[in-house]
């Protein structure tokens, strides 16, 4: 019994310790999609430049992105906020942080102290992701266009199983040894990615995302031409080990960043 015990212990500790080297080299990103009015979105946006990211700076959270839909949604107006963190564990704790902020809660008051009869924002919907691997970290795209003419093109390729998901995955970021991956002929041809990531927990698993970015729409036209007519890709995406239907929904969303985004 003690030897079992003793090599169920050192097993324990293998895996234990294995968990912790991943978590200490992955990012995990969360999106905070606000589901808000018009008339509501005056007061989160002062909360957000003046109250929340600040206060993740001060926690040491860096690149904050916040954007907004290039053609808003006549039903339902979004405000979409990306936050990178370094493991799980400052993920859990930063609601903690936040409320022991005291500078954070005098800027945040109009939002924070809201009333159930005058609420800042309708519902929030939170997205959470790990970082592929082949892009450990997000990155500020290099673009030279204004702000607002800016397309960042966030997609959603949701698997109809597990399986077909994890196939969908390895595609995307290994592909094969003589064409590369999906992600290779992105970076090949300067899309400049922000984040490419697996959502962990959100309303439409199984399922891959990423933001790709571009000066404006001519721009992002041009890239996209450059990606489909790329010889790689017409090889990669006939591979019979890639095949059998992966993606049962392609989502885009089109997006630009607000004056105060890092992104």
């Amino acid at each position: 019994m003690k030897i079992r015990s003793f090599l169920l212990l050192s097993a324990l500790a293998v895996c234990m310790s294995f968990s912790t080297s991943v978590n200490a080299q992955t990012t995990y990103y969360q999106f905070k999609i606000y589901h808000l009015s018009k008339a509501q979105e005056p007061v989160v946006e002062n909360y957000l430049k003046s109250a929340y990211i600040p206060a993740l700076k001060k926690a040491g959270i860096a690149n904050v992105g916040v954007f907004k839909l290039i053609t808003p949604d006549t039903l339902d107006n979004k405000l979409y906020v990306f936050v990178p963190y370094n493991s799980l564990t400052q993920f859990d704790n930063v609601n903690s942080v936040l409320a022991a902020d005291n500078q954070y809660k005098v800027a945040g008051k109009e939002y924070l102290e809201a009333l159930s009869t005058n609420r800042s924002y309708g519902r929030i919907e939170s997205i959470l992701l790990r970082a592929f691997s082949a892009m450990p970290k997000p990155a500020v795209p290099k673009l030279n266009g204004p702000k607002a003419q800016r397309v960042y093109e966030l997609r959603s390729y949701e698997s109809p199983s597990e399986t077909l998901a994890a196939t969908k995955i390895k595609q995307f970021t290994v592909g094969n040894k003589e064409n590369g991956s999906e992600l290779d002929i992105f970076t090949k041809h300067n899309f400049n990615a922000v984040f490419y990531a697996e959502v962990i927990s959100g309303s439409k698993m199984p399922n891959l995302m990423y933001m790709t970015t571009f000066n404006n729409a001519a721009d992002q036209e041009a890239h996209w031409a450059l990606f489909n007519n790329d010889p790689n890709w017409a090889v990669l995406r006939r591979l019979p080990e890639y095949g059998g239907g992966t993606v049962s929904k392609n989502e885009r969303t089109y997006l630009y960043p607000v004056e105060y985004s890092d992104f």
